[in-house]
């Protein structure tokens, strides 16, 4: 029997965390609820889960910080519950290291389809990939940069680079085209989905986030078409 995925709930409304793991339990989830950032970082290392369901609004150490101090040790998915609705809040939150941003109250349904998106995009899994024929890898090369789909890694400089799953598709997707520009809806709708509730600003804020991990060099880079998109230009 398959082993069933884990979710970690971090909410200090009790009510609104019991309802989330109502209907994820329904979903065949293992679901754990904690109510403080301290606590869901000891259950992090614990409980070791697939998704990690973060209200920004906690007791002591905020979703932030909590966010924060996963992305220095872990790439597993963050998906932020708040009832900021603010642009600027969205922007933060995906610049400290979230997967999505989901603003409360929200429909259950569409937690549940948001949950299982990203979960299907964050698939790292080494030992299939090694089952696979060489033909079958997904992977792009680069002087300095090498970027395998298959096993969700990226090579930087001769040194592996840590990297959350959407940064990495969307690396993959545009260096995969070398020299396409793509728009910013182009590349929500190849990487986030057609579904996707959001704005062009998360595609800015990956990109921008991408560009700190990797500088480039004389043969390559992440260019700017203004008033358009983003290409990766090969020289």
């Amino acid at each position: 029997m398959a082993q069933k995925q884990k979710i970690l709930i971090v909410d200090d409304d009790e009510n609104i965390a019991e309802l989330i793991s109502l209907y994820l339990t329904k979903e065949c989830y293992d679901c754990r609820i904690e109510q403080d950032g301290e606590s869901a970082l000891k259950a992090v290392r614990e409980f070791n889960p697939h998704l990690i369901l973060l209200d920004l609004m906690l007791p002591g150490m905020d979703g932030y910080q909590v966010c924060r101090e996963v992305r220095q040790s872990s790439n597993i998915p963050i998906i932020m519950l708040s009832a900021k609705g603010e642009v600027f809040d969205k922007v933060l939150g995906l610049e400290m290291g979230a997967d999505d941003y989901m603003i409360k109250p929200f429909d259950s349904k569409e937690l549940v389809a948001r949950v299982k998106a990203v979960l299907r995009r964050f698939q790292p899994a080494p030992a299939a990939a090694e089952e696979k024929p060489d033909a079958a890898v997904e992977m792009v090369s680069y002087t300095d940069l090498t970027i395998n789909l298959t096993n969700y890694s990226v090579v930087y400089k001769g040194e592996p680079l840590d990297m959350p799953p959407k940064e990495l598709e969307l690396l993959y997707f545009i260096a995969s085209s070398p020299n396409r520009v793509f728009t910013r809806e182009q590349l929500l709708d190849n990487i986030w989905g057609y579904d996707y509730v959001g704005d062009t600003r998360t595609v800015d804020v990956h990109i921008k986030r991408l560009r700190e991990k990797i500088s480039g060099n004389l043969s390559w880079s992440i260019s700017t078409v203004w008033g358009i998109g983003y290409k990766f230009e090969v020289r």
